[in-house]
This record gives C-alpha cells, structure tokens and sequence, in this order.
C-alpha cells in the first residue's frame, strides 16, 4: 500500500504536532482509498482526550512497560469516539472517508510503539511525526500486515515521484525540512 499526501495536509500536520510540543497530538486523514493506496484529502485535527484513568484492556495493560498511571499526553494520545463520528459523518457528506490517523511522538522517533500498535486498525495508515525540542524533523507512514504487526507504508506526494529507494521517502516539510520513512526496528512502549 502506499499513502498519497500532498504538501498543504503535511503541512497542517506538521504546524498541528509543533503546536501542541511537549503533548502529542493526534488527528484524522479524510480521502479516498482503493487496492492499492489510501489518498488524503484532507486531514482533521482533534483534541487529544488520553487519560489513564479509564481501565485499559489486561491484554494492553500488560503490553505496556510503564505503569499506566506515569503515562499522559506526552506519551499517548485517544480520539474520542465522538470525534471519529463526527468525521465520519462530515467525510460521507462529502464523499470522503476516514483512511487513516496521525499523531506526533515528542522528542521520539517515528516509530510506532506497542500501544499504538495494540489499538491500530487493520485498514489505515498510521502517520507519526517525530518532534523535537518544539520542532518535527521526521515522519513515516505505517500500516499493520496481516499478522496485526506495522510495515513501513510509502509516502507519495502527487505533486512529485516516488523515490526510487527502498529505504527512504522523503517530501518537503519546508524550510529545508523533510519528512522521511526508513524501515527501522520496533521500538517497545
């Protein structure tokens, strides 16, 4: 699969993820998808609602290394059920769906953890961007195979080729910036 964003969405994700530094944030991609890829349109920023204090799945808890309690919006974030209603309904107005889900890891990599990967669902792209110090300076796009596990999923803008290398996608955030996806390990929550 591979995940078509344009230069005015990743923009916009990336002004959302600089804007709420230290917390993450998290939002919603609206397009269209097909066989072969999931197209953004547009994407919708929501309010990050994580809180530790509703009782997480045993399966998840236990997943986790840090005790829940020590987690907050610097290390998590939840879209209320509410928010991804309300994207749907706006996206069926409009002929558009939700195709996938960003959010930002603050001054860590862009690397999905075994939370995100525990409460992903199968059909849509995860776009992380890694911020630091206030500023992103990375994102990758994955999506979960088979075997409920996330793969590297490629970026494209329509503006401009795929890249040709296996090992790295790259657009312009601006300012000299890029967004990059490089097939690296998982990292643990």
């Amino acid at each position: 699969m591979v995940l078509k964003l344009d230069p005015d969405p990743l923009q916009a994700i990336v002004a959302h993820a600089e804007s709420t530094y230290p917390e993450e944030c998290c939002g919603l991609l609206l397009g269209s998808a097909d066989s072969t890829s999931n197209a953004v349109v547009e994407v919708k920023p929501v309010e990050n609602c994580w809180s530790a204090e509703p009782a997480l799945p045993s399966e998840l808890r236990q997943a986790l290394t840090a005790p829940v309690e020590s987690l907050d919006k610097t290390r998590r974030y939840e879209i209320a059920p509410e928010a991804m209603l309300a994207a749907m309904r706006e996206g069926r107005d409009r002929n558009l769906a939700i195709v996938g889900i960003y959010h930002s890891h603050p001054d860590q990599p862009a690397v999905p953890s075994e939370c995100d990967r525990q409460l992903a669902w199968q059909h849509y792209s995860y776009v992380i961007v890694s911020v630091e110090r206030g500023s992103a300076i990375e994102g990758r796009s994955w999506r979960l195979d088979a075997n409920h596990q996330f793969q590297p999923e490629k970026i494209l803008q329509s503006s401009s080729a795929e890249m040709p290398s296996e090992n790295w996608e790259r657009m312009s955030m601006g300012n000299g910036r890029s967004v990059s996806q490089k097939p690296v390990p998982h990292y643990p929550v």
